[in-house]
């Protein structure tokens, strides 16, 4: 910029003395090619080309000092990168003010150049950033939540209640910001209307941003809840943390033969929710035998520091280990109870068929007829495959009669009602599982499909419930992609310690310098950076 303002003041005072050059003290005439012009008429006004000297340098240095604010100017918009405005509106809507959204400089849509000036970030860049927030948010509710449950066991819920309220308070705020995240995919705002867009970027942003805040700010105390750096409370934690870790222990052989159990029973796809969990849940048990150890020893040595760190990698452990078993367990239960269900959806199908036309008023008979001709054709085909003798899958059974009969009007009630609540509780649980115990490898997009299935379950609507049966199993399906694509970077890290490669992908320890990992524990993102430079 200096280099353009000195060249600009070079061509002023060039175009101010066309004629002459400086050498010393005098004057000289420039030569000229091609002839002679002829001389200038005395000025009547008694002025010369020097009386005009001093005009034009002032007006060449005003002229050198504007462009120099100009590009001053430009530069200050093309480098910003936090835009910002004052559209109220917008802040009410999408909840800017509240969540602090615009003292995080995020834009508010005035017209002006913060808000659409050039130089401000690329969209996909700001989404890119957004999705990381969400992720870093989920991940500091799901920690807290889990670290909450074992601090209840000891001290009660009573003494926990204002832990318990500020993560519920911290799931709300994610919650909403899931949910503008769902509508932002679905193309709302409009896709074409940068502002509207930026805007609820900004939103999903100040939402993790408070849900951060709310944990942090009461992180401390209940650190000082719990007293792990206290010998007595150390050594009850770490009972605990034993004597659960034994419970869970004692359970993995009867969860195997459930899981052969299903797989005699049921078609194969009726047990693959579960597939390769108990597997999964003997290597956290390895992981967390191996840290409570280490955290008895460290105790044992007065390292309470360390014997903390120890016995939180131990403790999410146990957490995922029961998230495993409880899985199989559930399934098997949700299994037998849709076999149960299926010849009462039947005949409620059956029934739904016939009284469509009564049902669908409005509706062009042609539309319904049609509507009617597929339920019936899917109907058949699942009758024939129930009498053909061989395993069958009954959710998906169930399922299918459900997707059938939901254009008829036919899910609002009785028996098929019962149908798409099972098959949507039992999606819903299991992308939940599948998210919670692989949360270091799974981005954004499959949460926010698992959070509006969630909030659709909670409706309490029956009209929505195979669209969150359908995003259950969309977040699963995507959750399961992220850890193809994720691939296993730390597996070794098992070299170390067994079962490591598999707390670091689950998000129980968070990579980082260290070859073991950090545990993150009760708190948002300030307390989660505090504990990993620690560690590291």
């Amino acid at each position: 910029m200096t280099r353009a303002v000195l060249v600009g003041t070079a061509g002023i005072v060039w175009l101010a003395f066309p004629s002459t050059t400086i050498t010393g003290t005098s004057a000289v005439a420039l030569p000229r090619a091609g002839p002679v012009a002829p001389a200038a008429a005395p000025r009547q006004d008694g002025t010369s080309g020097d009386d005009l000297v001093l005009p034009l340098v002032a007006v060449g240095a005003a002229g050198v000092l504007a462009v120099y604010g100009y590009v001053r100017r430009t530069h200050r918009a093309r480098t910003r990168t936090t835009p910002g405005g004052g559209d109220r509106d917008g802040a009410d809507r999408h909840g800017a003010d509240r969540h602090g959204a615009d003292r995080h400089g995020t834009d508010g849509g005035d017209g002006g150049p913060r808000a659409g000036g050039p130089g401000r970030p690329p969209l996909t860049a700001l989404e890119a950033r957004v999705c990381d927030a969400l992720v870093l948010a989920d991940d500091c509710v799901r920690t807290s939540r889990e670290e909450l449950g074992f601090a209840e066991a000891r001290s009660g819920t009573e003494a926990c209640a204002p832990f318990a309220r500020a993560v519920r308070q911290a799931e709300t705020e994610v919650a909403a910001a899931f949910r503008t995240r769902q509508r932002y995919d679905e193309g709302v705002p409009d896709p074409a209307d940068d502002r509207a867009r930026r805007r609820a970027l900004a939103d999903m942003t100040g939402r993790c941003e408070e849900a951060g805040r709310l944990l942090d700010a009461a992180a401390t105390q209940f650190d000082a809840l719990r007293g792990l750096d206290r010998e007595e409370s150390l050594g009850e934690a770490l009972v605990l943390a034993e004597t659960r870790f034994r419970e869970l222990a004692g359970r993995t052989t009867a969860t195997e033969q459930i899981v052969a159990a299903l797989h005699e029973r049921y078609a194969p796809t009726a047990c693959e929710p579960v597939t390769g969990y108990v597997e999964q849940a003997k290597d956290r048990l390895m992981f967390a035998t191996a840290h409570l150890n280490q955290a008895r020893q460290a105790a044992d040595r007065g390292g309470h520091t360390r014997a903390a760190a120890e016995l939180r990698a131990a403790e999410g452990a146990v957490v995922q280990v029961a998230v495993f078993l409880d899985a199989v367990s559930s399934l098997a239960e949700d299994l037998e109870e849709a076999a149960s269900l299926v010849p009462a959806a039947l005949s409620g199908a059956e029934a739904a068929r016939a009284g469509a036309e009564d049902r669908l008023t409005g509706v062009p008979a042609g539309e319904v007829r049609a509507r009617v001709l597929h339920a019936g054709a899917v109907l058949t085909s699942i009758r024939r495959e129930l009498t053909s003798g061989r395993a069958y899958d009954p959710l998906g059974v169930l399922r299918r009669v459900v997707a059938a009969t939901a254009p008829l009007g036919a899910v609002r009630a009785g028996v098929l009602s019962a149908a798409a609540l099972l098959t949507a509780r039992s999606a819903v649980a299991a992308a939940e599982g599948f998210i919670t115990t692989h949360r270091g490898a799974v981005g954004a997009t499959a949460r926010a499909r698992l959070a509006e299935a969630q909030r659709l379950l909670a409706a309490e609507d029956s009209a929505v419930l195979p669209r969150a049966d359908a995003l259950a199993r969309t977040a699963r399906d995507l959750a399961e992609q992220d850890v193809r694509t994720h691939g296993n970077p730390y597996a070794e890290a098992d070299a170390h310690t067994p079962g490591t490669a598999g707390a670091l992908r689950g998000g129980i320890l968070l990579p980082g310098p260290s070859p073991t990992g950090a545990a993150p524990s009760y708190g948002g993102p300030g307390k989660r950076k505090r504990r990993a430079r620690h560690a590291s």
